[in-house]
């Protein structure tokens, strides 16, 4: 799949058969978009023609959310990569900042779609808009297909236990916590990648070793403390954003928990959250009590499997940690 950023970058010899085009955020890739991109797949093989999604980078509503936008489901390096493997032949995000957002509709479909993207037939959802103000609509394109030689499709909204699919829908499950309902709508349990970095070992002060994974995101679509999944392995992620740390572009971090194995700083994981836990501020500094050997009294703000005062085996382990470990135990396990 090849990328174009800029319109006089398309390449006119790979589009001159036309394309088919489709439009959009595609964040998070959820059933419905599944739906949109099935068809474009299907028609593009069946008329010979290229298989074309248009996004923007930023998204609109990163544009004009300003500092607090909605929260990505996915990043753009995922965004690429999902809609490579589902077969797309090239993939248009032009930036978007205030050319696009001043295009009129039918400059818009003129410019773009006919000129720069040779469409010839149209893939949109049923609450379709681009363009100005979102003036442009379903009956913009329809008015003046027949004339610019393209055909237009609008596939209907995918309802999932009566609540229609959306980006705005699976950011509302995820921020509650409601990791079944996310699962749901995107068809696969929600995940998020980045790189593992250097962090402040908190977690070793709790009697865990940690990975600190940085995510590249203004925000996040998670906060708290998961259950997850990362290659295989299996563990808890706790997952924090201060407004603050963002605003002197520090990035959001994740800790995982208890794993071992995860890999090296640098490396790339992805983590597939299984089940919220708990919420992270408050529970964490709960899930870290003073521990107490049973023996001589000694204390000391990390579970200790050995006194270093007695030499002692065991620890008085407080009901507040004992509690969490269960819990942890059951999410991963269930």
């Amino acid at each position: 799949m090849r990328l174009v950023r800029h319109l006089q970058d398309l390449p006119y010899p790979e589009l001159d058969a036309g394309s088919v085009v489709t439009i959009g955020a595609y964040d998070g890739l959820h059933l419905g978009h599944e739906q949109l991109l099935e068809r474009v797949i299907h028609v593009a093989k069946d008329k010979r023609l290229t298989a074309v999604v248009m996004s923007f980078e930023p998204t609109p509503k990163e544009f004009f959310g300003g500092v607090s936008p909605p929260a990505r489901l996915m990043r753009f390096r995922e965004k690429f990569e999902s809609l490579e493997a589902h077969g797309i032949d090239l993939f248009y995000c032009p930036r978007f900042a205030a050319p696009m957002r001043d295009i009129s509709a039918p400059d818009f479909i003129r410019r773009i779609l006919v000129q720069g993207l040779n469409a010839r037939y149209l893939v949109v959802g049923d609450d379709f808009q681009f363009a100005r103000r979102r003036e442009g609509t379903i009956e913009h394109l329809n008015a003046v297909a027949a004339a610019l030689d393209y055909d237009v499709e609008q596939v209907p909204s995918v309802i999932v236990n009566g609540l229609r699919v959306s980006s705005t829908a699976i950011r509302d499950a995820l921020g509650s916590g409601d990791m079944k309902t996310a699962s749901k709508l995107l068809g696969r349990p929600y995940r998020m990648s980045g790189k593992i970095v250097k962090g402040d070992r908190v977690g070793r002060t709790l009697g865990y070793p940690t990975a600190n994974v940085e995510l590249r995101r203004r925000q996040s679509a998670v906060m708290g403390i998961f259950a997850v999944r990362v290659h295989g392995i299996d563990g808890v992620a706790v997952i924090d954003q201060c407004v603050e740390d963002y605003l002197l572009h520090e990035p959001t971090l994740a800790e995982f928990v208890d794993l071992q194995e995860i890999g090296q700083s640098g490396d790339d994981v992805h983590l597939t959250a299984l089940r919220k836990i708990r919420t992270a501020l408050a529970n964490l500094a709960a899930a870290t009590p003073r521990y107490q050997c049973q023996e001589c009294g000694f204390s000391s703000q990390r579970l200790l499997w050995q006194c270093p005062s007695c030499r002692n085996w065991e620890t008085q382990r407080p009901a507040s940690r004992v509690q969490f470990d269960t819990v942890l135990q059951h999410s991963i396990t269930r």
